[in-house]
């Protein structure tokens, strides 16, 4: 009998919220609303005792701040792919999974509206 192996390595933050300039709409800009974010990424990780071997959590939160402090951006789908492109940069990263939502863009209507992206390699 064969020793059994992990076959994938999923890291996530969900539900992290920001606050960003965002949107087409004139009433849009100049102001911030909430964004609501999950990111999924699967990682190849051969050594599970030390952390410099995965992706640490606080990467994924400030490649997401950097995007919001950069400014105002037109499209969550903008958003979201450059947040997807920055995971995937990461070296240990094949897959990156990134769901952003904004939750006021159809209130009261609907609890959000947004997007989700998908970056492999």
């Amino acid at each position: 009998m064969s020793e059994a192996r992990i076959a994938q390595t999923t890291v996530f933050v969900r539900g992290l919220t920001l606050e960003a300039e965002i949107g087409l709409y004139a009433h849009e800009k100049g102001r911030k609303q909430p964004l609501i974010v999950d990111v999924e990424l699967t990682v190849t990780v051969h050594d599970w005792e030390d952390a410099a071997h995965t992706i640490n959590y606080e990467r994924i939160v400030r490649h997401a701040q950097a995007i919001v402090e950069a400014g105002h951006i037109g499209l969550v789908e903008t958003f979201a792919a450059r947040l997807a492109h920055a995971c995937i940069a990461e070296a240990r990263v094949t897959r990156a999974r990134v769901r952003v939502e904004k939750p006021l863009a159809l209130a009261p209507h609907a609890a959000a509206a947004g997007v989700e992206i998908v970056v492999e390699r």
